[in-house]
C-alpha cells in the first residue's frame, strides 16, 4: 500500500531534501582545492596591469619580477622586455606611474667588473606562475624560482654549471621607474647595507629610501634583511651619484650608506643557491625579525607555496562556491577575479612608521574613485573582519592626519581624481550596519571634514588649480554656489560625485540622530541638479551634465566628447553622456530631467549601441566603455524603468565579450580589482547601489551558487534552465516566497543570509511588477 503524504507536505520535503543535497555538495567543494582555477596572468596585459607574482590576501610582500621594456612596468611584470631584478614589493592594478619595485635580488653569471652597470637579461621562456609559486627562465639559463608569506619571500636560483662565476646582486637603489614624463617616476634618495657572514651562510640588512610614483609621495624608507643558505664572498659598493654608473668604492668592506647608489654583490661556489628576506617599514631588527618568523632556516618552496594556497583557500576562494563545474572557463574567471581584488588595500598593521595606534593599518589604496562602486561592498560581503579594519584604519588616519584619504601609498594621501569617495564606502557601510570597533561619532567627523573643510592646494601640475592629494579640493564652489565652475580641473566630474558624497553624509548623519546635518546633507546631494543643461543637446536627447563658466553661465559642451577627459578637463577619464548617468542616489529625478521613463530608457539603449561612439573601437565603438568605472553601473539602471531584461541583456553581453581568463582579459586597467568585482557582481546575479540598501538584480551564471556570510550564515542561490542563451528571468522566489520586483534590499538576504531562487529563459519575461527601486534622495510628493 502506497501512503500518500499530507497536501504541501511532498513539496516540504523535496524543498529540504534539495536543501541538504546542496549543503553536502557545497561542503564538498569548500574541501576542494580551488586554486587550480585562479590563473594569476589573467588580466596582466594589454593595460590590465595585474600582478601575476605572489602574495598572501592583502599580503605586504608581492614578490615577482620587473621587467624593462621602456614603458611603464605598473606591477613590475610584463611579458615582454628584459628582467632588471626581483623585487618583494610591488601593487596591482594601477596606473599613472608605476609603485615599489623595492628590495631587489638580481642573479648574474662570470666575472662582474661593474654592479651599476646594466646587468638585465632576456628570457628564454614564459614565465610560470601559480598560487604560490613564481618561476623565471633566464636566456643566460638562469631559473629563478620564489615563494613568499606575508612579510617575506624566498628566492631558489638555479645557475648553469659552466657559469663562471654564480652571483646574485643586491641593488638598493633599483626601484621601478616611469617613462610617461609626467614628474610621476619614483627616485632613490639614499640607503645603507651591512654584511655579516654566519656559520651557515651570509646575512645582509639595511634600509632604502625613495618617493613619488602614481600617488606623489615624498620620502619614505623601506628596510630589508636577507640571508642566503650558502656560504658566499662578497663586495659592497657605493656609486658616485643617486643614478649613474660609475663606482667610487667596490670592495670588502661590510657595509655602505650614501644617498648614492649602494648595494652588494655575493658570488657562490654552489649552483643551486637559495635567499631568504624580510621586509619592515620600522627597521632592520623588525625586518629580521619577520623573515625569521615567517621563513626560518630550511623552509621549502613546497612549503611556502602550500601554505600561500591554504590561506586563498580559506580566507578568499572558499568564500563563493558552486557545484556547477561544467564550464570550466567561468570558474577561472570566478576565482581568478576573487584573487585579483584581494591583494590590495594592502595589510600593515604592525608596519605604520608615522604614528603609534592599537588601531589597524591598511595602505596601497588605488583608489576610492574606482572600488567604491563595487568593490568596497563586495569586500563587506565577503571579507567582513578585513572590510571593518580598513573602515577603521581610514577613521585612524584622519585622526592623525586631517583627512581620509581617497586614494594612499606608501603612507602618504593621493590621488583624488573626484569626490571624497571614502564617504562613501562609510556610508555603505553604515546603512548595512556594520559597526563592530568602528568609532561611527569620528567616523562621521571624519566625513565631515571632506564635506567642510577646502584641503590645502599641494600644486600637481596635472591640476594647479586646487588639491590632488585628498578632500574636495573645489569646496568653495561647492559650498558657496550650489555648482562647481570651470575654475576648478574636473569641475563637472566633481559636482556628481560630491552629490554623491554629500548623500553619503546625509545616511550616516540619520542614522546617529544628526537631523540638522542629516538635512543639510540631503539638500546639498540634490546640487548635481544645478549642474544639468537642459539646452545641452547629443543623438535626437536634451540634457546632460555640463560646465559652468566662472560668471555661472552654463558652456556649451558635446556630450559626447570628455577632450583630453583628464586632470584639468571638465570630465575626468568618461564622456558627459556617461556621467549623465551617475545621480544614483537621485535617480527619478534623473530620469524626470531625462524626458521621462521612455526617454531615459532610450538614451541608456544608446550607450550599447555599436559606431555611435568616435572612440571605443575595442568595444564596438560604443558609448559605453565597461573599462571606466563611471560606466559600471549604467547596465543595471534598467531596473528602475521597468525592464529588468535589459539589464540582464547588455551586463551578460559585456561580461561575455570583455573578459576572459587570459592575460589579455580585462576590458581596462584592473584598477586594483575594480574591473574583477564588477564582473563577480554580474555572475551572483546582483549590483550594489553604494551608500543604499539596495541590489539591483540581474542573472546568475551558475546553477548554484554559495556565498559564505560568515557567522555560519550563507546566501544560496539557485537557478534553474538557464544556458549561455537562457539567460532572462522568467520568476524569483527570495527566501522561497514569489518575489515581484526587480531589486531587494540588505536585510532581505544578507544580514541574516537567505536564499534566491531563479528560473532562467531564453526570452524576457514580465515578472518584475512591483515597485520599483528607491530614490533615497528625490522628493516624495
Amino acid at each position: 500500500m502506497v501512503r500518500m503524504l499530507p497536501s504541501g507536505t511532498a513539496g516540504a520535503w523535496l524543498s529540504l531534501l534539495t536543501s541538504a543535497i546542496h549543503r553536502i555538495e557545497a561542503q564538498a567543494q569548500d574541501a576542494q582545492d580551488l586554486s587550480s582555477y585562479v590563473l594569476p596572468f589573467t588580466g596582466s596585459t594589454s593595460g590590465g596591469n595585474t600582478f601575476p607574482g605572489i602574495s598572501l590576501p592583502y599580503g605586504m610582500v608581492k614578490l615577482g619580477p620587473d621587467l624593462y621594456t621602456g614603458s611603464d612596468s605598473y606591477s613590475g611584470y610584463q611579458s615582454t622586455g628584459d628582467f632588471i631584478g626581483f623585487s618583494l614589493l610591488h601593487e596591482s592594478g594601477t596606473g599613472g606611474a608605476p609603485k615599489y619595485g623595492v628590495v631587489a635580488q638580481m642573479p648574474t653569471v662570470g666575472t662582474i667588473d661593474n654592479p651599476l652597470t646594466d646587468q638585465s637579461i632576456s628570457r628564454s621562456q614564459a614565465d610560470e606562475s601559480r598560487l604560490g609559486y613564481y618561476k623565471s627562465s633566464l636566456s643566460n639559463d638562469i631559473t629563478v624560482e620564489m615563494g613568499a608569506t606575508g612579510k617575506a619571500g624566498m628566492f631558489k636560483y638555479q645557475f648553469p654549471d659552466d657559469a663562471g662565476g654564480s652571483n646574485v646582486i643586491v641593488d638598493v637603489s633599483h626601484v621601478l621607474p616611469s617613462y610617461r614624463g609626467q614628474g610621476l617616476g619614483q627616485n632613490y634618495l639614499g640607503g645603507n647595507i651591512s654584511v655579516t657572514t654566519t656559520d651557515s651562510g651570509i646575512q645582509y640588512q639595511g634600509a632604502g629610501s625613495y618617493d613619488n610614483g602614481w600617488n606623489r609621495a615624498p620620502k619614505w624608507t623601506v628596510y630589508f634583511c636577507g640571508y642566503f643558505d650558502q656560504t658566499a664572498t662578497f663586495k659592497t659598493f657605493l656609486g658616485t651619484n643617486e643614478t649613474g654608473d660609475d663606482l667610487s668604492d667596490y670592495s670588502d668592506a661590510t657595509s655602505q650608506s650614501s644617498e648614492n647608489r649602494l648595494g652588494a654583490i655575493f658570488t657562490f661556489n654552489d649552483t643551486e643557491v637559495t635567499s631568504r628576506v624580510g621586509v619592515s617599514f620600522i627597521s632592520s631588527k623588525q625586518a629580521c625579525a619577520n623573515v625569521d618568523r615567517e621563513i626560518p632556516a630550511g623552509t621549502t618552496l613546497d612549503t611556502l607555496e602550500t601554505d600561500v594556497k591554504t590561506a586563498w583557500n580559506d580566507q578568499v576562494l572558499a568564500k563563493i562556491t558552486t557545484t556547477d563545474t561544467s564550464n570550466t572557463t567561468r570558474l577561472q574567471l570566478l576565482y581568478s577575479s576573487l584573487f585579483h581584488m584581494s591583494l590590495i588595500p594592502t595589510n600593515k598593521t604592525g608596519e605604520n612608521p608615522l604614528w603609534s595606534s592599537s588601531e589597524p593599518y591598511y595602505d596601497d589604496i588605488f583608489t576610492f574613485w574606482d572600488l567604491f562602486r563595487c568593490t568596497t561592498s563586495l569586500m563587506h560581503i565577503l571579507q567582513p573582519v578585513v572590510y571593518e579594519e580598513l573602515i577603521r584604519s581610514l577613521v585612524d588616519i584622519w585622526r592623525n592626519e586631517g583627512f581620509m584619504p581617497d586614494a594612499r601609498s606608501s603612507f602618504f594621501n593621493g590621488a583624488t581624481q573626484g569626490g571624497s569617495n571614502a564617504d562613501n564606502v562609510l556610508a555603505d557601510a553604515y546603512v548595512k550596519g556594520v559597526r563592530g570597533a568602528i568609532n561611527w561619532e569620528d567616523a562621521f567627523s571624519a566625513m565631515v571634514t571632506d564635506a567642510e573643510t577646502t584641503p590645502a592646494n599641494n600644486n600637481d601640475s596635472r591640476d594647479t588649480s586646487s588639491s590632488t592629494k585628498e578632500g574636495r579640493g573645489a569646496l568653495p564652489d561647492w559650498i558657496n554656489r550650489g555648482f562647481i565652475t570651470t575654475k576648478y580641473g574636473r569641475s563637472v566630474t566633481r559636482a556628481i560625485e560630491y552629490a554623491g558624497n554629500d548623500f553619503g553624509l546625509y545616511q550616516v548623519a540619520k542614522g546617529l540622530g544628526k537631523d540638522d546635518d542629516a538635512e543639510k546633507y540631503l539638500n546639498r546631494s540634490r546640487n548635481w541638479r544645478n549642474q544639468w543643461n537642459p539646452d545641452l543637446e547629443a543623438l535626437g536627447f536634451t540634457g546632460f551634465l555640463g560646465p559652468i563658466n566662472e560668471d555661472g553661465a552654463f558652456v556649451d559642451q558635446d556630450p559626447l566628447s570628455c577632450g583630453s577627459c583628464y586632470w584639468g578637463d571638465a570630465y575626468y577619464e568618461a564622456l558627459p553622456i556617461e556621467y549623465s548617468f551617475n545621480a544614483h542616489h537621485d535617480i527619478n529625478k534623473l530620469i524626470e530631467l531625462s524626458g521621462g521613463t521612455d526617454n531615459f530608457t532610450a538614451r541608456l539603449e544608446k550607450m550599447f549601441e555599436g559606431g555611435v561612439s568616435s572612440s571605443n573601437s575595442q568595444f564596438n565603438y560604443t558609448l559605453f566603455n565597461p573599462g571606466n568605472e563611471p560606466s559600471f553601473t549604467s547596465p543595471y539602471l534598467f531596473n528602475y524603468v521597468g525592464r529588468q531584461d535589459l539589464s540582464v541583456k547588455h551586463s551578460r553581453y559585456v561580461a561575455n565579450s570583455y573578459y576572459a581568463p587570459t592575460a589579455a582579459g580585462l576590458p581596462g586597467n584592473s584598477d586594483a580589482g575594480a574591473m574583477e568585482s564588477w564582473l563577480l557582481w554580474s555572475m551572483i546575479g546582483l549590483y550594489p547601489m553604494t551608500g543604499q540598501t539596495t541590489f539591483l538584480i540581474g542573472s546568475p551564471w551558475f546553477s548554484d551558487l554559495t556565498i559564505d556570510l560568515g557567522s555560519d550564515k550563507k546566501l544560496v542561490i539557485t537557478t534553474t534552465g538557464g544556458s549561455d542563451s537562457a539567460i532572462y528571468v522568467q520568476s524569483l522566489k527570495v527566501n522561497g516566497e514569489a518575489w515581484d520586483k526587480a531589486w531587494l534590499t540588505w536585510d532581505d538576504v544578507f544580514a541574516n543570509g537567505g536564499t534566491l531562487d531563479f528560473v532562467l529563459g531564453s526570452q524576457p519575461a514580465d515578472w518584475a511588477t512591483g515597485d520599483a527601486p528607491p530614490s533615497p534622495a528625490t522628493e516624495t510628493s
